[in-house]
């Protein structure tokens, strides 16, 4: 039998609440010369001012993509989780793993692989604590230590407050000229700003995951100027599609002039290691280690999830008895306190993905439900920042960044003496901030087992509320898990559907999602315009 409809949906009203000692936890750098850019101050320039000589020249640009909700839907080589392409197209026929990873204590922070997760899905363990269950498909988590350039790596989430120009700066790997899948950005890299005269106007450098940008007024021609470390060289400009390609010359870093008429993010420079470079020596004892976690114990929603996620592999800590007979057995790591739980190597977790693919090799899988498209949707409320409040001492944030397009995300540090101050959540295996181009709030009907043990009904044929924060912008949807014609004809399961309240596709922005599961009388409560504060409701007699 299904379930009805959870009989309370959080109320949005506008008010002013101010969290424990938070003032603002994403403050942005500060801007330099003319304007505000959110750039730092104090950074190199070249010595020469340069003259925009280069004639622009028109080039394409990539139209804008849709996928899904079925499997036709879904050309080779796109995953129907993010809707965007991966780098082995083969990965895709490797089953989806689980992880349990643990928020608590805090020293389980920053943890080891969120990154790679097309899905995490974050929910109350009790107490005020709370957990995430990472599913890993299409691409394994890989330890990386990224190229810097020669200046102060950008913080904070890029604040528009005129028209648009950045965008980003990246490793081009095989020296194509395009941002290929895979592809990641160089943090630290300098990047001046000149007028139509060559004088300089702005200086700012590249965040940890390669985004510049600057606030300027419309109507004016402007160049830019990427400034390389001496031990990487730039890759040919021009080389495909404008807002993949790069568009630094290869000998001076500089672009053609640009005429500045509506936002415009599709200046690019990619750079790769010239004959001078000299790879680093991995810091064994300092470095990123091959792991993903801390892997911590399990809980009764993971077989709900397990079972939207056809053939997937359940990797957790043990549980508790009464959870441990109702919860899938695939995998298990040694429970640890210290730290907040046990890491689990790479190479493991690579060899538990394909023994669990060898498995269900007769069973067919399929993870398509949702739509993804870079079209931006009309008819959402401004949502510029979200507060996420489930104690005193549990406390995080999005911010949302237009330059990546996507959510930042920040975190606080469990400390009693500065409850609410955020700092940027980053990746373990890779000393990235977390971005998320999609946050989604799911309000679900919760039982009290006991005092520490939730039942968080993503059953099957279940649904609910929901809000999608996609674009900078709010959107009302719902969620199911229930039956479409696709279920019904094949029999199989797949992931949970987020929908429109008419019942058509919700769209999801191409890029990961980060599920945030409440209960239905949570508040979702607007503090000032563009602030969303998620504040978790406990259901009566759930520990506190």
């Amino acid at each position: 039998m299904e379930k009805t409809w959870p009989r309370r949906w959080a109320v949005i009203s506008i008010a002013v609440f101010f969290l424990a000692g938070c003032n603002s936890p994403f403050t942005a750098a500060s801007a330099s010369s003319k304007g505000n850019n959110n750039s730092n101050t104090s950074v190199p320039v070249t010595s020469t001012i340069p003259s925009p000589t280069l004639t622009a020249t028109s080039q394409p640009i990539v139209k804008s993509t849709s996928y899904g909700p079925n499997p036709e839907n879904f050309p080779t080589g796109i995953n129907p989780l993010t809707g965007e392409p991966v780098v082995d197209p083969s990965l895709l026929k490797v089953p989806a793993l689980l992880v349990s990873i643990s928020n608590f204590p805090a020293t389980a922070r920053p943890q080891a692989g969120l990154s790679f997760a097309p899905y995490v899905f974050e929910f109350s363990i009790t107490e005020g604590q709370d957990r995430f269950l990472a599913t890993f498909y299409g691409q394994y988590p890989e330890p990386e230590t990224p190229f810097t350039g020669d200046c102060e790596v950008r913080t904070g989430a890029f604040k528009p407050t005129e028209t648009l120009l950045g965008n980003r700066v990246w490793l081009d790997s095989n020296k194509n000229g395009l941002q290929d899948p895979g592809e990641n950005g160089i943090g630290g890299i300098c990047v001046n700003l000149y007028d139509e005269q060559g004088n300089l106007l702005q200086t700012t450098t590249t965040d940890t995951n390669g985004y510049y940008g600057f606030n300027l007024e419309k109507g004016q021609i402007y160049s830019l100027e990427f400034v390389k470390p001496a031990n990487l060289a730039f890759t040919d400009r021009n080389t495909g599609n404008d807002n993949l390609d790069s568009d630094a010359d290869p000998v001076t870093g500089k672009t053609t002039p640009i005429t500045i008429d509506k936002d415009t993010l599709s200046w690019d420079a990619g750079l790769y290691p010239n004959d001078s470079f000299v790879s680093p020596t991995p810091d064994i004892k300092n470095g990123p280690k091959p792991q993903v976690g801390p892997v911590r114990s399990g809980r009764l929603l993971y077989a709900y999830i397990d079972g939207f996620f056809q053939n997937s592999c359940l990797i957790d800590a043990f549980a508790s008895p009464e959870v441990l007979v109702k919860i899938p057995h695939c995998s298990f790591v040694s429970h640890e306190d210290s730290g907040g739980g046990s890491m689990l190597e790479i190479d493991r977790l690579k060899a538990i993905a394909e023994d669990n693919m060898r498995h269900m090799t007769s069973r067919p899988f399929n993870y398509t439900s949702n739509v993804f498209s870079d079209e931006v949707p009309t008819g959402g409320l401004p949502a510029s920042q979200i507060n996420v409040f489930f104690a005193n001492l549990n406390q995080s944030g999005w911010s949302y960044d237009p330059l990546y397009q996507a959510y930042l995300r920040y975190v606080d540090t469990a400390d009693k003496n500065n409850p609410g101050v955020l700092h940027a959540d980053t990746d373990r295996l890779t000393g990235r901030q977390l971005h998320f181009e999609n946050v989604i709030v799911v309000m679900a009907d919760t039982d009290v087992v006991s005092p520490t043990n939730l039942d968080i009904h993503l059953d099957e044929g279940d649904g609910g509320y929901a809000y999608l924060f996609r674009d900078g912008q709010m959107i009302p949807i719902k969620w199911s898990t229930k039956a479409g014609e696709y279920e019904k004809l094949t029999g199989l399961r797949r992931p949970i559907q987020f929908l429109n309240n008419d019942g058509s596709p919700a769209v999801l922005r191409p890029g990961h999602t980060w599920v945030l599961i409440v209960t239905p009388f949570s508040l979702v409560q607007v503090q000032q315009p563009g602030v969303y504060l998620i504040r978790y409701a406990a259901p009566e007699g759930e520990s506190r």
